[in-house]
């Protein structure tokens, strides 16, 4: 089941995992369960399943499905239906649904991008876009490799969208969609998405950016060789001239 789960496209893990919980818990009900135990052995079934999901956001979100869905709808005596709105409404505000598509909040650490100042040796005022930039983190990591860059950010989240242009004064921050607005006219688009967001972004990349580079933390393009490669976690730098002519996946 895990490995299956690991091959599943986003959200589907989550559904799975949220599935998963309400079956065991009638399960247990049927079986002759009281509620309570019930209601916790559904949770461990999906805090399990959760494990097989890669990123810490994205366990959080697997393990979490059943337990607010069945506080929703008070499946656990003693719990009001409308209490689970006090736990939910953060992590909606925060992430909006249509944010599901790309990567939850994953933070770049502040020593992610070290050395990539070496690889990529930017002009004063070259423009740097970090696509899904959540809170600011990798603004801060772009501003530490390339002080006297035009950084700018593009979050849909518009509370994330508000923190990170108050975190992050030295840059530019808007909130809109990162596949709507155009790469044109930067010189290195920073991501720390998703594996199943790059194909796309790699495609972006090629049809908007004349020149330049396309940086990823963690995950590589598939089916394209990279520029360079920095540290353990890794950092996949990949250099875009037009048309390249190598496809992902091919």
């Amino acid at each position: 089941m895990t490995g299956f789960a690991l091959r599943m496209p986003w959200p589907l893990p989550a559904v799975a995992a949220w599935t998963a919980g309400w079956a065991a818990f009638f399960a247990a009900l049927h079986a002759g369960a009281q509620p309570v135990a019930a209601f916790a052995a559904a949770a461990a079934t999906g805090a399990a399943l959760a494990l097989s999901a890669r990123g810490r956001w994205r366990r959080a979100l697997c393990a979490a499905g059943f337990p607010l869905s069945a506080l929703a709808l008070g499946a656990l005596p003693g719990w009001p239906a409308w209490g689970w709105l006090a736990l939910v409404a953060p992590l909606a505000l925060a992430y909006p649904l249509r944010a599901w598509r790309d990567a939850p909040f994953f933070p770049t650490p502040a020593n992610a991008l070290d050395g990539l100042e070496r690889v990529i040796p930017l002009a004063p005022g070259a423009r740097v876009l970090d696509a899904g930039c959540g809170l600011g983190h990798g603004l801060r990591a772009l501003r530490r490799v390339w002080p006297q860059a035009r950084i700018d950010g593009v979050e849909w989240s518009r509370l994330l969208a508000w923190g990170a242009a108050r975190a992050c004064r030295t840059a530019h921050v808007t909130r809109g969609d990162m596949w709507a607005g155009s790469w044109a006219g930067y010189d290195v688009v920073y991501l720390f998405q998703r594996p199943e967001s790059m194909e796309r972004a790699w495609r972006k990349a090629q049809r908007e950016m004349a020149s330049g580079w396309l940086v990823s933390l963690e995950f590589p393009l598939p089916g394209v060789v990279e520029h360079a490669r920095l540290g353990d976690r890794p950092l996949w730098i990949y250099r875009i001239s037009g048309s390249t002519g190598q496809t992902p996946g091919r």
